[in-house]
């Protein structure tokens, strides 16, 4: 049974007062009542500043001691978590009086810019927020407000892509996912090129976002690029989907990294050509390939596949046969690693998230603004990136064996 909230008799005799004097009938009325009282209170902080600043209180002119006097007020309105709030700023003839309790230029004295960009980045339109601040709060702030209110956070976002990177990474997690965007007056799908590094101290990050046309191996070596301009020498292993050319992208600018083709993507392809009546017992033999223990029993699952259903799905066979050297690369390593690389699971969740944040939103009216709303979510989203793999401890150990001669001692430090 939840206790009765107990009152001193000084704070319940206070409310009464106040009760009497408002005679609030619902809770819209108690809101206007604590607007009220809070304008009041700035009002009278105010006032004791100006006391402080001129050193005497108004109309003691015994204790002046200055060549400095007010100069009236001027109004201004302020936004609050109770609503907008008129006040008015004392001024004095020497134009010194420097207010702290709300500062010049300051409109906003409560928490709602903080409110607005969260709620953007769970996927709000500025309407639904404008609608919400109005409802909630009593707040007069327009669409167009909220969105120039956003807007502050595109150097915050520039410069968070253009920050250094960390040295080495143990595996990085490369992925696209596509948005429409108004462009010259008309509508194009753009693909967001994604980054996704675990460092070798078992954190995670996202490295970057990079708005580009359609996906290419061609943009994918200037995102490459980039991470290396930003600090990065060296990544032991990239997990990527099947995009042609992506291999060769990445052996131009990494060519020491390890390319691991995501499993799961390619048993998508491969089941695209295969009968319905057929999928149940090819997917029993494909499994012999890709859940294989060892590389030599994946190869000889791949040979009973390929004598079983090559001739009736050639294309199919073909796609693991053309592109075995990538597909087979997790194979040397232990189950824990070996689980963390084999799929690009990792990026497609977060891509997931993002697509939820995004849902509501059909176009886009500037690369800008999709950056904007795509880094706001990303924040909120790895805010929660806070622990390593559980195997982690194991997982780096034997990174440490496979890639001995590129891990110095100061890059586990």
């Amino acid at each position: 049974m939840a206790r009765q909230r107990k009152l001193t008799p000084e704070r319940k005799a206070l409310i009464q007062s106040l009760l009497s004097h408002y005679k609030p009938e619902d809770a819209q009325d108690v809101q206007a009542m604590l607007r009220d009282l809070l304008g009041d209170t700035i009002q009278q902080m105010l006032e004791a500043e100006m006391d402080d600043h001129l050193g005497y209180s108004k109309y003691d002119y015994k204790n002046k001691h200055t060549d400095d006097s007010r100069n009236g007020y001027s109004p201004k309105t302020v936004t609050s978590s109770a609503g907008d709030i008129p006040i008015d700023v004392p001024r004095d003839r020497k134009g010194d009086f420097e207010p702290q309790s709300v500062k010049k230029n300051q409109t906003d004295i409560s928490n709602i810019e903080d409110q607005v960009l969260s709620m953007y980045a769970k996927g709000m339109t500025t309407r639904d927020i404008s609608a919400h601040l109005q409802s909630i709060y009593g707040v007069d702030a327009s669409a167009e407000m909220i969105s120039r209110m956003t807007d502050r956070i595109l150097p915050i976002a520039k410069e968070w892509q253009n920050r250094p990177l960390a040295k080495k990474y143990a595996v990085v997690f490369m992925d696209a996912v596509h948005f429409n965007v108004r462009q010259d007056g008309r509508t194009v799908k753009k693909a967001v090129y994604v980054a996704i590094g675990t460092r070798l101290d078992g954190h995670r990050e996202v490295l970057g976002l990079w708005v580009g046309g359609n996906e290419s191996a061609k943009y994918w070596v200037g995102v490459l690029n980039e991470i290396r301009n930003r600090g990065t020498e060296d990544i032991f292993i990239i997990s990527v989907d099947g995009l042609t050319g992506f291999a060769d992208a990445i052996s131009a600018v990494y060519p020491k990294a390890e390319v691991q083709r995501c499993i799961v993507h390619q048993i998508r392809y491969t089941t695209k050509f295969v009968s319905y009546k057929d999928i149940k017992a090819f997917m029993n033999d494909l499994k012999g390939v890709y859940q294989a223990p060892t590389l030599e029993q994946a190869e000889e699952g791949l040979d009973r596949l390929e004598e079983k259903w090559g001739s009736k799905y050639p294309s199919s066979v073909a796609s693991w046969r053309n592109n075995w050297p990538q597909l087979s690369a997790y194979f040397k390593y232990p189950y824990e690693l070996r689980r963390m690389i084999y799929t690009t699971n990792q990026i497609e969740n977060y891509n997931r998230q993002l697509r939820k944040v995004t849902k509501t939103r059909t176009i886009f009216p500037s690369d800008d603004a999709l950056l904007k709303l795509l880094y706001l979510a990303t924040m909120d989203i790895t805010e929660k990136w806070t622990g390593r793999d559980r195997d982690w401890s194991k997982i780096l150990s034997q990174l440490c064996i496979y890639f001995e001669e590129r891990i110095e001692p100061g890059d586990l430090e």
